[in-house]
């Protein structure tokens, strides 16, 4: 059976989303990006020789990795070492066009979620290390009396830094250092729906999507924590903090032709993607492409 066109433009977005594995992706000439002999991210060419600036804090290149001075063996020294690096490549280095959107957010930096943390690092760096980041997507949605499906789709602010304009899930935010994943679900329904505390948390964790891409700003391995979260019929979002411009409620038919479309943030069409899976809106003897979807939605970072 001949790829439809709705699951060509799908799996041309989950390509997209996992560009750091294909065979012409830099992975081959970056480095390894190593802490006390464990790898916690991928360094590309153009930042490694920037880094090389800074002797006392990184050592160059040695087996293909670079890691950190010995000398820095704490939590505390590794992060403000590496802060000060990166306030200086802020201030020097216009071709950082990630460092153009700091915002003074810490992230953890491990090898796995489960490892306690090595240090933090500024949000918008992480991807000249190509360290891990973890986020919270929430899936809202109503089911009517007859069992029909609808979702709450989010339209991000025009100011935003990234994606501006792009269609959202419900809520969404970044997993900021010493911060829950429950914690960081609810704060940013509220935040950015204004959903009481409440109903946000009657979400229920029901999965993770995983993917690393590649662009000019860097490598992003992610992965966000899904939670599924049946709003009342008669609960309409908000407005909160500024990040959303509207809210709109539409049939799971409609948000599935979306998602073959440039107006969702990539990463959010697929969290819908997982929930349209789950939900058995997409099955495996109907679509040629489940298997393809399932598998590029949850690849190891």
């Amino acid at each position: 059976m001949a790829v439809s066109v709705w699951a060509d433009k799908v799996l041309m977005l989950l390509r997209r989303m996992n560009n750091f594995y294909s065979a012409d992706s830099c992975r081959t000439v970056c480095s390894r990006f190593e802490i006390d002999g464990v790898q916690v991210g991928w360094i590309p060419p153009h930042v490694t020789t920037l880094l090389a600036r800074y002797p006392d804090v990184f050592s160059l290149p040695h087996g293909g990795a670079v890691s950190l001075r010995p000398s820095l063996d704490s939590y505390e020294r590794r992060s403000e070492a590496v802060d000060a690096v990166l306030q200086t490549l802020r201030q020097e280095e216009e071709s950082l066009s990630c460092l153009r959107g700091w915002r003074d957010e810490k992230y953890s930096v491990m090898p796995t979620f489960s490892d306690p943390p090595l240090m933090w690092m500024e949000r918008a760096a992480t991807s000249l290390f190509g360290v891990k980041r973890y986020g919270t997507h929430i899936n809202g949605y109503t089911v009517s009396d007859s069992g029909e499906v609808s979702m709450w789709l989010a339209r991000r602010s025009p100011t935003k830094q990234t994606y501006p304009g792009l269609l959202d899930n419900l809520a969404a935010g970044g997993l900021s250092a010493g911060v829950g994943v429950k914690h960081t679900m609810v704060k940013e329904c509220q935040e950015e729906a204004c959903i009481p505390a409440a109903i946000a948390e009657k979400a229920r964790p029901v999965s993770t999507v995983s993917y690393t891409y590649e662009d000019e700003e860097g490598v992003f391995p992610e992965c966000q924590f899904v939670f599924d979260l049946e709003l009342p019929r008669d609960f309409k979002p908000r407005i909160g903090d500024g990040e959303v411009q509207d809210f709109y409620l539409l049939p799971i038919d409609k948000v599935k032709e979306l998602l073959a479309t440039d107006d969702f943030k990539p990463n959010c069409a697929m969290v819908v993607l997982d929930f349209l899976i789950r939900h058995s809106f997409i099955e495996p003897d109907t679509e040629p492409c489940y298997q393809e979807f399932v598998a590029g939605l949850h690849q190891a970072l």
